[in-house]
């Protein structure tokens, strides 16, 4: 930082803020840190008493925050994602379609513990809307060491730290069991439920059965509607541990093994995630509590699903902070922190 006559400063980078108070106008920052000076800035500055200003004096070693902002920028986006105008060492970028974000967490504690930059993004593995402002990124000083952002870069490699992963297509099948529902006893109110959180994704339900507690009558609706071409199945029904629950024991036998049965979450501790065959197709079992809760794990776990990301127990074991929903009266999710 150097100081230097105003006259002589076209070109040259602000070290700090300019103030410019006009009695009952305004009071307000003219010029800010990091403008580069133009011939037209003279007159204001000199009109706000600055006959001297700091600027940045040139060093090959250091980068301007502007230029380190673009580094940090490139480090962080990826896929289907928009970057706004850098000012003041600052870019944000947003989803350019609606998807789930996805964050690279050991580069990201990486880089915010460097020192001298900073991201902040919003929380990964939940959906994001187009036009979703989803992370902000700054350097904190005016200027920054080159090697600093050379280190950062090589530290992060080549895949960037964010992403917005679009959701695919599936075809949905329901398996709704239940000898009460079946018998025609009781009517059939979670089917409904379903098909409208569907409905959230733009998934249309293309086949519906009913079935009485029977596994095996279970793991053939699931059968015949794998065979009709669902890729997405969802059971509802008979998902406690009680003996005559038998669908865990049907997506058991169809599928061969689980990912999870239960999960460390409220609602929704009874659900259970399973894959079938080579296409790995999810199969759900869905509790109870999806039926009259206003967000459960099904809410979690279906956005993940519609990007094609195939979960492992890992994903469900650490859900267990922040999986207690609080059953506000008014429902804000996903602004709140339900699964966070």
């Amino acid at each position: 930082m150097k100081l230097i006559k105003t006259e002589e400063a076209v070109g040259q980078v602000l070290c700090h803020d300019i103030t410019q108070i006009i009695k009952d106008v305004t009071k307000d920052a003219v010029f800010r840190k990091g403008h580069i000076i133009t011939e037209e800035d003279i007159p204001v500055l000199l009109s706000v008493g600055k006959d001297h200003i700091y600027v940045w004096e040139n060093d090959e070693n250091m980068m301007h925050e502007n230029e380190a902002a673009e580094v940090l920028c490139t480090i962080c986006k990826g896929t289907n994602l928009t970057r706004g105008e850098v000012k003041e060492g600052k870019i944000e970028l947003r989803a350019s379609c609606d998807g789930v974000l996805k964050i690279d967490r050991e580069k990201l504690k990486a880089v915010n513990s460097f020192g001298q930059m900073m991201i902040a993004t919003r929380h990964g593995d939940f959906p994001v809307r187009k036009g979703d402002k989803v992370a902000g990124t700054r350097i904190i000083p005016l200027v920054i060491e080159k090697e600093k952002m050379q280190k950062v870069q090589e530290i992060c490699g080549e895949r960037p730290i964010l992403d917005v992963i679009s959701y695919g297509s599936r075809k949905a099948g329901i398996v709704t069991t239940g000898n009460e529902v079946y018998y025609g006893r009781i009517k059939d109110t979670f089917t409904p439920v379903i098909v409208k959180k569907l409905e959230e994704f733009d998934v249309q339900t293309a086949a519906h059965k009913i079935t009485n507690d029977d596994s095996a009558n279970i793991e053939k609706c699931i059968r015949e509607l794998i065979q009709e071409g669902c890729d997405l199945i969802l059971c509802t029904g008979g998902m406690s541990v009680d003996p005559d629950d038998k669908t865990p024991l049907a997506i058991r036998n169809v599928c061969g093994s689980a990912v999870t049965y239960g999960a460390p979450v409220l609602p929704g501790a009874m659900f259970m995630l399973a894959y079938y065959g080579d296409t790995n197709i999810p199969v759900m079992g869905l509790p109870g509590c999806v039926m009259y809760a206003k967000r459960t794990i099904f809410d979690l776990v279906l956005p993940r699903i519609m990007t094609g990301e195939k979960l492992c127990k890992e994903d469900f074991d650490r859900l267990g902070e922040g999986g207690l929903c609080l059953n506000c009266d008014i429902c804000t999710f996903p602004n709140c922190g339900f699964g966070k």
